[in-house]
């Protein structure tokens, strides 16, 4: 899989920005970087542990991995996936649930180990979901932590479903996997999937941006024009609990946000 170059790269205070011609580009580009990242991880220390994203954003990504799998040049044997969020309450077998997208974008098409694909368990009894965001945390820890984390960017600068909140930076940088309410802009967003707004949970399990912020590497796909605020504020404005994308800042390098032209119209130069 040729893997497309940026029409164009920023660096903001650290962070590298490149911009593709459209969304296919930067999709094939992430594809490839993260086939090369698990193959060079299998080599160095047996195995690879992704973080991974769900939406319409990463589709192509996807599809890309499952080429390269299906062509003989990438093994899933020895990775291990850890997504970010589920909704809650929702079966790992509703059509709507991310158990069910994984499966059929990415698990059931390579060779993947049932046991080694994890997503968020939104059937754990409410009482126990504290606990199990604790568990769902050390088990990323026991794995020696995340070599990737994919990620996509809400419309309100979402990252998983960690929202805009009135936290301080200090705790908004160090949050567990949890429990949480959606934002209403996010619920806006997901009324299509659901057969409208009165139909979308209004709640989900999330991987905390402690994990999130401790993987080695992070790749940001955002495109079109209803991200470009986002964009711009999570690379350009105050670092916030209230914009969750520009929290990434404090990993510095190890973020590489990858762009369309529309998303990246707010951006300087």
């Amino acid at each position: 899989m040729p893997a497309p170059s940026p029409s164009r790269s920023l660096d903001l205070d650290g962070t590298p920005v490149l911009i593709f011609d459209d969304s296919a580009a930067a999709c094939l580009a992430a594809a490839e970087q993260i086939a090369e990242l698990v193959r060079s991880a299998v080599a160095r220390r047996g195995k690879a542990v992704l973080g991974l994203a769900t939406g319409g954003t990463p589709v192509p990504v996807y599809k890309g991995l499952v080429e390269e799998h299906q062509g003989g040049r990438l093994s899933f044997a020895e990775v291990s996936t850890y997504n970010l969020d589920e909704y809650y309450p929702m079966s790992p077998l509703d059509p709507q649930s991310y158990r069910t997208y994984m499966d059929r974008h990415l698990f059931s098409l390579v060779d993947l180990a049932p046991n080694r694909a994890h997503v968020p368990d939104g059937t754990v009894p409410e009482s126990d979901l504290e606990a199990y965001g604790a568990s769902y945390d050390r088990w990323i820890e026991a794995e020696g932590g995340l070599d990737l984390q994919l990620l996509g960017l809400g419309r309100n600068g979402h990252i998983g479903f960690n929202e805009p909140a009135d936290l301080d930076l200090d705790t908004a940088l160090k949050l567990p996997t949890r429990p949480v309410s959606l934002h209403p802009t996010t619920i806006a967003d997901a009324a299509g999937d659901f057969g409208g707004e009165a139909h979308v949970p209004r709640r989900a399990l999330t991987m905390g941006t402690a994990s999130i912020l401790s993987a080695r590497r992070i790749l940001v796909l955002a495109f079109g024009a209803k991200k470009a605020e986002a964009v711009s504020r999570s690379l350009t404005g105050p670092m916030t609990a209230q914009v969750p994308g520009s929290l990434l800042r404090s990993a510095g390098s190890r973020v590489t946000w990858m762009l369309d032209p529309a998303a990246a119209a707010q951006l300087p130069g």
